[in-house]
């Protein structure tokens, strides 16, 4: 319950602090934001996130690393977001210390979901299949790759480490980007 509040604390903080500096040539663009937001009718990445309970972890590990203004911005992201039930197949008490004593890290294994631009289900598909049997090759904004292929119908992300996650929802519209919900977190090198 303390994270819950430090997390909905930190989010306030910085609502509070992003309205407060803003200036008139800002104010266009949240205007622009306004107008999207209301052409996708959904939030950003991040507010997306927050309003589905599925996703509390990672919106607690995305405020402890200071990606939420990020994640909140212009983009478009493409974003492989673990589930909680993905969280908790990490050993015990793995994402407790990254939060708190390793957020560096945490930065590192979270921007590893994420990739710059939008890609949609379809065109991940695509490409897939264009890639052939070694899998399409996916540059992340940590600077490392995933390897995709479809296995038994579905779409799997392999990471540098070997470990896969399964895509299990797509195409969850944001107005800055997509998510892709993923049953387990992958780990960079």
């Amino acid at each position: 319950m303390k994270i819950i509040n430090v997390t909905l604390a930190s989010v306030a903080a910085l609502a509070l602090v992003a309205c407060a500096s803003e200036t008139p040539a800002e104010d266009t663009a949240a205007d622009t934001t306004a107008v999207a937001d209301e052409a996708t009718g959904a939030g950003t990445i991040v507010e997306v996130a927050q309003g589905d309970d599925a996703f509390s972890t990672l919106v607690t590990a995305v405020t402890a690393a200071d990606l939420g203004a990020t994640l909140s911005g212009a983009g478009p992201f493409t974003v492989f977001a673990p589930t909680n039930d993905a969280f908790g197949k990490l050993p015990a008490g793995t994402v407790e210390k990254l939060t708190t004593d390793d957020k560096e890290t945490l930065k590192s294994i979270l921007t590893y979901h994420v990739v710059p631009g939008t890609i949609d289900a379809a065109t991940l598909t695509n490409a897939i299949t264009q890639a052939g049997d070694e899998g399409y090759s996916i540059t992340t904004v940590q600077g490392a790759t995933l390897n995709a292929k479809v296995v038994d119908g579905g779409v799997v992300l392999t990471d540098a480490a070997g470990n896969t996650a399964k895509v299990t929802a797509t195409d969850v519209a944001a107005s800055n980007g997509v998510i892709h919900v993923i049953d387990t977190v992958l780990m960079p090198k």
